[in-house]
């Protein structure tokens, strides 16, 4: 009803804050009637009181004309739809108010929660910063502890050094002190002896002088006496011959005993030289080895006397594990492994021993097996090669014979090992073979026909395929032995590296020390590189960073040194495969195992 009164309601603005800040409406313009006391007192008032008192100023006017509106709606026949409606405004102007009032508490709520928000990012980004700030601390001071730790053993290894430099020097300075007085010793020995020698030799040459004619006497007297002797000796024996011959001549019981006597001398010559023979086949058998063999574990009585050390070692070796200390992939370990307990249970049982064909690229372990599969077996092993074979021409076949011969001898079991055995037992239908070899091969595969309970015999070669078919025939289980994965070359790494690195440098040999670096990663990035190549070739990897540290100035191994090594085995090991034939590499296809050969 506020129209009807001549004033508007004091609803705030849309957008207007709860403080007020909003503008404000206009108050209602100031009465006619106003009076020039009132105009003066408000002249003295403040804006914010003069805003306050047009709040509550009266207009008479206003309220005539709400009066001449009010007789005039009452005098309407409309009168009571115009005040519901009215009424009906008013209600709807105070709803319109309320949800403002409540959309700007729900802004409000909304504006707390936001600064919530942003106080919970602005702290946890506070956290991070200060978490990110303490790493960076607690890493600083990791390096500074690192640093000064490195500083320390840096100066203990200089300490060092300066100390053994020192020993050095003072144990060369008393070498070369010794070394001066045992030659000035010397030489006042020797100054000595020849004083001596001299007045020695004047006083015999001064006797001999003074004695002289009685020396000659002497000499002339005894070859007097020796010349009378030895003419009655002649005299007397050609007496005694005489006096026999005719004796003999004279007595046919006499002739009949010579000559029985001589007859018997024949006969005892003639079976002492038989005896002699049997003696010395039995000697050669039971105790020496014969010329085919190159090595072997079997006790003998000229190799005791020769090496009593080396035999008292093998002596008192007990079995040891097979596989130990040989590095091969998984199937093949577990393959070897089987063969291996098979070998010792049937010594144990004295059953039949199989032959073994070990084929596969030079390097890879297959001697190295036989002779730990024989240990292993509790067996002796003998190692022969097949290229000593050829150059013995018509006694190939003897020597053959002794060696299966003296196998048969041996108590414990032989384990025979021919290595590179294709050089004489290949193909007689293909192969252009001498006379000598073939009777060779023959005498082989007669000796070999059938299995033995007293040796086994185990072949190696790297071209197998060369072999002649009866030999095949005879080879009961074929292994083969193929190039080390890069599982087992990161294994071998690391075996050669402690075995020729930190052995040495961590028992203090001289002029062998070792700089710090991470010796598991750089095993790792070699195994990479070395890839291809078998285990001598990774052994003697090992050999040559022994050298690559005695080369050195002052006798250290660094990191760049050994990677240096192991860059120029694998570029000679590149090389050497592009340096192969066609033939070869059709021979010897396992080494690269049928993936191509390896070009520089």
């Amino acid at each position: 009803m506020s129209w009807l009164f001549g004033y508007k309601s004091q609803v705030p603005p849309q957008g207007a804050g709860a403080d007020g800040g909003g503008p404000e409406p206009p108050g209602p313009p100031p009465s006619a009637g106003a009076g020039a006391g009132q105009a003066a007192g408000d002249a003295n008032l403040t804006k914010a009181e003069r805003k306050a008192m047009e709040a509550y100023r009266f207009d008479s006017s206003a309220l005539e004309r709400a009066a001449e509106a009010a007789r005039t709606l009452e005098r309407s026949k409309h009168a009571r739809e115009a005040l519901e409606l009215s009424k009906m405004q008013e209600g709807t102007r105070q709803q319109e108010y309320m949800a403002k009032v409540k959309e700007y508490e729900a802004h409000i709520e909304a504006s707390k929660v936001e600064q919530k928000r942003v106080d919970h990012d602005e702290r946890r980004k506070t956290l991070a910063e200060e978490t990110k700030q303490q790493q960076q601390r607690a890493q600083y001071q990791d390096q500074l502890a690192r640093k000064r730790y490195e500083e320390q053993l840096a100066q203990q290894q200089r300490v060092q050094e300066e100390n053994l430099r020192k020993q050095e020097e003072s144990v060369a300075k008393q070498e070369a002190m010794r070394r001066k007085t045992i030659e000035h010793e010397m030489e006042l020995r020797e100054k000595n002896k020849m004083k001596l020698l001299e007045a020695e030799l004047r006083a015999k040459a001064k006797v001999d002088r003074e004695n002289r004619d009685l020396t000659l006497e002497q000499i002339r007297l005894k070859a007097e006496e020796n010349r009378i002797t030895v003419m009655e000796g002649i005299k007397t024996a050609g007496a005694v011959l005489g006096q026999g011959a005719t004796a003999l001549l004279t007595d046919w019981n006499k002739v009949a005993t010579t000559v029985g006597g001589l007859s018997l001398l024949a006969l005892g010559i003639y079976t002492a030289k038989g005896a002699t023979g049997v003696t010395a086949r039995y000697v050669e058998a039971r105790i020496g080895k014969p010329s085919l063999v190159n090595e072997t574990s079997r006790f003998s009585l000229l190799e005791a006397l020769k090496h009593p050390i080396d035999t008292v070692k093998r002596l008192k070796n007990k079995p040891t594990d097979a596989l130990q200390g040989v590095v091969l992939q998984p199937k093949l370990e577990e393959r070897l492994r089987d063969i291996a307990i098979a070998t010792k249970n049937t010594k144990n049982n004295q059953g039949l021993y199989r032959n073994i064909l070990m084929h596969g690229p030079p390097g890879t372990g297959k001697t190295m097996f036989a002779k730990r599969l024989a240990m292993h077996s509790g067996m002796d092993y003998a190692i022969m090669t097949g290229g000593d074979v050829g150059p013995m021409g018509r006694d190939a076949v003897t020597a053959i014979h002794k060696v299966f011969d003296w196998a048969n001898t041996s108590r414990r079991g032989l384990l025979l090992f021919i290595d590179e055995a294709d050089a004489f037992l290949r193909k007689r239908s293909s192969e252009q073979i001498s006379e000598d070899m073939r009777s060779a091969l023959n005498a082989f595969l007669y000796r070999t026909g059938e299995q033995n309970p007293r040796f086994m015999m185990v072949l190696a070669s790297n071209t197998p395929e060369q072999f002649d078919y009866a030999i095949n025939d005879r080879l009961d289980e074929m292994v083969e032995f193929t190039l080390p994965g890069p599982e087992e070359r990161e294994r071998l790494i690391r075996l050669y590296f402690d075995k020729f690195v930190l052995q040495p440098a961590a028992e203090g040999k001289k002029r062998f020390k070792v700089e710090q670096w991470d010796y598991s990663a750089v095993c790792s990035k070699m195994a990479k590189m070395c890839e291809g190549m078998s285990g001598r070739e990774i052994s003697k990897l090992g050999v040559s960073w022994q050298a690559a540290c005695y080369a050195s100035e002052e006798g250290v191994l660094t990191e760049q040194m050994v990677l240096d090594r192991c860059e120029a085995a694998a570029r000679q090991h590149r090389q050497k495969m592009a340096w192969l034939s066609e033939q070869e590499k059709l021979d010897h296809k396992s080494i690269t195992g049928g993936k191509g050969f390896l070009t520089q």
